[in-house]
């Protein structure tokens, strides 16, 4: 859970400041803040969160407003939080997208188990029913063919992508120049084609902030290449 990354969207300081303290006692490290809705928006924009919390009442636009622009980037689980507590408030959140709705005030502990077991059965889910690859500011979507990096959609050439998602099929397994060639282009590899080589630096032109100096597509020198997850999760 240490690097699941969190959003709390909420104008009142004592909410951020309990969760912060609550969710880092309980291992999560990487906790993002927003105050007003368009300071949420830019952040989903720029990052990849592992799960959002949503006040309704912000002082610039509802949560109800913004939350389906921010499900439009993101299948992460979002908890509403609101002293609304009407059955019509908590339908009309769901229907919008939410997966929680915690009614003010509520117990902080209640909450951090609730983000546990939400974040267990999204791990498990978010491929297989959306065909959504998430590592760290890496998202790769194998049913619209879509690619977004630090929240900015990116376009690959057609054998690139596919690539791309060979390897999010198989992170953190090593691939040899034959294996890959053989499982992405389905032909025989013969030996000293470059191929590989150059897709695999188009490929981190596209998506490694320090194209040098990877840190998704690494190589393992002598044995081949894989997509190394680790920290990106």
């Amino acid at each position: 859970m240490e690097n699941k990354r969190l959003l709390i969207v909420d104008d009142e300081q004592a909410i951020h400041q309990m969760l912060t303290v609550i969710l880092k006692k309980e291992g999560f490290q990487r906790i993002d803040t927003a105050e007003t809705a368009e300071e949420a928006l830019r952040l989903c924009m720029a990052n990849s969160y592992d799960l959002i919390f949503l006040d309704v009442m912000l002082p610039d636009r509802s949560g109800f407003d913004i939350c389906p622009l921010i499900r439009e980037r993101t299948n992460a689980p979002i908890f509403f939080l609101t002293a609304r507590s009407t059955d019509l408030d908590k339908l009309s959140g769901f229907a919008l997208g939410a997966d929680d709705y915690i009614t003010k005030p509520f117990n902080p502990l209640e909450a951090v188990a609730r983000v546990k077991a939400h974040l267990r059965r999204h791990i498990g889910t978010t491929v297989r029913e959306t065909g959504s690859f998430h590592y760290g500011d890496l998202v790769v979507n194998s049913y619209s063919g879509e690619v977004f990096v630090r929240g900015l959609k990116i376009n690959l050439p057609a054998q690139v992508y596919q690539l791309l998602l060979f390897f999010c099929k198989h992170p953190n397994q090593l691939f040899s120049k034959a294996q890959l060639y053989e499982n992405v282009w389905g032909e025989d590899f013969l030996g000293e084609d470059n191929t590989i080589m150059v897709h695999i630096r188009k490929l981190r032109e596209k998506i490694e902030a320090v194209p040098s100096k990877p840190q998704y597509i690494v190589t393992v020198r002598g044995l081949g290449y894989k997509l190394a997850t680790e920290g990106h999760r």
